[in-house]
């Protein structure tokens, strides 16, 4: 094949001209490439749309005997085969050619003015993204009455596989793989700066292509209006699956913000434990310990050895990130005492919990103000505080970060880092 590299704008309205040993034979003109596997790292071309006089037709790349330098398509048959349709594979032109992607190196929404191509290892490739002024002028043609013109503009390319396509493709066949999402790099806080930046539209399809875990990450940094606006159109289901990942606190707050029919049909399609745990964080004011809690920590049962914890906060590290503390409790969960992780660790294997727990622990009630609260973590060094009720009951905690966000303005809290991650199982224990 003659073509080495070159750009989309380059072969699209080009000739299409069928092989002869007489003379080429036009066929018809270029006006698409199709891709059907754009979630490989540099997708292939597996094939031209081919305008002719009998309409639209495609050519399969294993018909292609060349395509010269100035982007003419060699054919060795006539197409007579309609296109794909576009709900099965991805085409250049038409879904990628002025639409919005995330340059994920950049962590930002650019445009896409043109895309460039190559022949590398037998097979004809996209292989960048060209989002500078100099790819949407080369579409005007100015490249071929002043030559050396896009020089002038220097080169705005990006690789391939630092691209995140945002519309929708086939999302049953092609769709890009939610494990190798590209989006997945982005640290939560700058994800949801890029979706606060789409259209509606293009935030909800930024949304669906992510899995549940990297979704709730982002929803956690989003303004309340993104919030409500994703999960009117995303759906119901989705939704659901979305805010269980959140933390407790999080997700309570986002249900508090909607109307009680949208925030019991959310609940509905949880399951009934996260369900019931959200129930009661909801009745809280958003502006109190109850509201600021989660209730992902890890308790521990006074008469168990140093080595039996340790064994069981190995299983269940996966779940739990917030384990810098342990809180002792009885089996009705009434708060006895605590133990730092360190303390568990420098301790013999032997050494029972309540020999090692501290008695005087600092709590707060679940109806104590967030200025309180705040004010009572930096008064001790604390990381986290308990939350007891009437009886000492443990509720569940509030950490460091929540009780910072709780007293600066909402839009500088979402872009903070978050302290702690609580996803899946609310509250973790290493009880027998």
């Amino acid at each position: 094949m003659a073509f080495q590299e070159g750009y989309l704008s380059e072969m699209v309205g080009r000739q299409a001209v069928l092989e002869s040993a007489q003379s080429n034979r036009p066929i018809g003109k270029v006006v698409d490439l199709l891709v059907g596997k754009p979630d490989d790292t540099f997708p292939r071309i597996d094939g031209f749309v081919i305008k002719t006089s009998q309409g639209k037709r495609f050519a399969p790349i294993a018909d292609v005997v060349d395509i010269d330098n100035d982007g003419t398509l060699l054919l060795r048959s006539v197409p007579v085969d309609e296109p794909i349709p576009g709900d099965r594979a991805l085409y250049l032109v038409e879904d990628l050619l002025d639409k919005q992607i995330v340059d994920v190196n950049g962590r930002k929404v650019v445009r896409i003015n043109d895309l460039e191509l190559a022949n590398t290892g037998g097979a004809l490739r996209v292989v960048a993204a060209d989002i500078g002024a100099g790819g949407l002028l080369r579409r005007l043609g100015g490249g071929r009455f002043v030559p050396g013109f896009f020089k002038r503009f220097g080169s705005s390319v990006i690789a391939w596989d630092n691209v995140a396509p945002i519309s929708d493709v086939n999302p049953i066949n092609v769709r890009l793989s939610v494990a190798e999402n590209r989006l997945s790099r982005l640290h939560p806080s700058e994800l949801a700066d890029i979706i606060e930046e789409l259209s509606a539209q293009d935030a909800a399809r930024v949304v669906r292509s992510l899995d549940d875990e990297t979704a709730a990450d982002a929803f956690e940094h989003l303004e309340t209006d993104k919030q409500r606006e994703l999960i009117e159109d995303i759906g119901t289901e989705r939704a659901a699956d979305i805010v269980e990942e959140m933390d407790p606190d999080d997700a309570a707050d986002l249900l508090g913000e909607l109307d009680e029919e949208k925030q019991q049909a959310l609940l509905a399609e949880m399951e009934p434990q996260t369900a019931g745990e959200l129930r009661d964080l909801v009745q809280y004011e958003f502006d109190t310990a109850g509201g600021l809690m989660t209730t992902g920590f890890v308790w521990i049962l006074p008469h168990r050895t140093v080595a039996a914890t340790v064994a069981k906060i190995r299983e269940l590290g996966p779940e739990s990130e917030f384990i810098y503390y342990l809180y002792v409790t009885d089996s009705a969960q009434k708060l006895l005492g605590i133990l730092s992780l360190r303390t568990l660790l420098l301790s013999l294997p032997t050494a029972f919990i309540h020999m090692l727990m501290e008695t005087d622990v600092v709590s707060v009630p679940p109806d104590m103000k967030a200025e309180e609260v705040a004010s009572t973590i930096a008064r001790y060094d604390l990381l986290a505080v308990p939350v007891v009720d009437h009886n000492e009951k443990m509720l569940g905690i509030v950490t460091v970060d929540d009780a910072i966000d709780a007293i600066i303005p909402e839009k500088i809290a979402k872009s903070l880092p978050r302290f702690t991650r609580h996803h899946g199982k609310r509250v973790e224990h290493a009880a027998d």
